[in-house]
């Protein structure tokens, strides 16, 4: 891969914990044993993909099985969908704190593909495990996830909807491009030249279509 495509890792810790890392997802919940169950749920979905974790390989990872497994969960469906909603919870509340300190709209942007693009090349987040593994669920599993994603892109349209951007874009076709690129980054992304947050920055340098007009030649 040349090095115009490839990018950096940040050096040194990251102040907040990445979102999506199974281990800080489920702090909110009450009963160690549910959240220990939720933790390696989302490992397993994460290293092995849903078709290939079986309500089983779970129980087995926190010495649980039988009936007092399901004392907890109820199917690898419903766990699948609690799992993919919160990790998008988390990563949703992120993106907003972020562009929350935000005022000019291209700085607000800008804000919010830095914290995607941070969230989706971290090695230890499971949230694009899950959301790549889309196709590999039921359909209608797919359909309670549509949901939860259809409310995270509404952080873009808003955004989308604040840019002064030059009349005859559409606004709906420039978000769908803007999320395809931010969302297929991970499939090119390397260590090197580039670190995600200016790998943000350049996309969104790239999206705001501000060139000039050349001066017209002739005497």
């Amino acid at each position: 891969m040349s090095d115009t495509t490839r990018a950096g890792k940040r050096e040194g810790p990251s102040d907040a914990a990445p979102a999506g890392v199974a281990g800080d997802l489920f702090a909110g919940e009450i009963s160690e044993r549910y959240r220990a169950i939720l933790e390696a749920a989302a490992s397993l979905f994460a290293e092995r993909g849903y078709a290939a974790t079986s309500v089983r390989d779970i129980g087995e990872r926190v010495g649980l099985l039988g009936g007092s497994l399901y004392h907890y969960i109820k199917s690898k469906e419903l766990l699948f969908i609690k799992i993919h909603d919160t990790a998008l919870q988390v990563s949703e509340d992120r993106i907003r704190a972020a562009i929350e300190r935000e005022r000019d709209p291209w700085a607000r942007l800008e804000a919010a593909c830095v914290t995607m693009l941070g969230i989706q090349l971290d090695p230890r987040s499971i949230t694009m495990p899950l959301m790549n593994d889309f196709l590999a669920v039921p359909r209608h599993v797919q359909e309670s996830l549509i949901a939860k994603r259809d409310a995270f892109e509404q952080i873009f349209v808003v955004l989308v909807d604040d840019l002064p951007l030059a009349e005859g874009i559409d606004r709906g076709v420039y978000r769908l491009l803007l999320l395809t690129l931010l969302n297929n980054v991970g499939l090119w992304y390397r260590p090197g030249r580039l670190s995600p947050e200016e790998i943000g920055g350049q996309i969104v340098r790239i999206f705001r279509h501000e060139v000039q007009a050349a001066p017209s030649g002739g005497d």
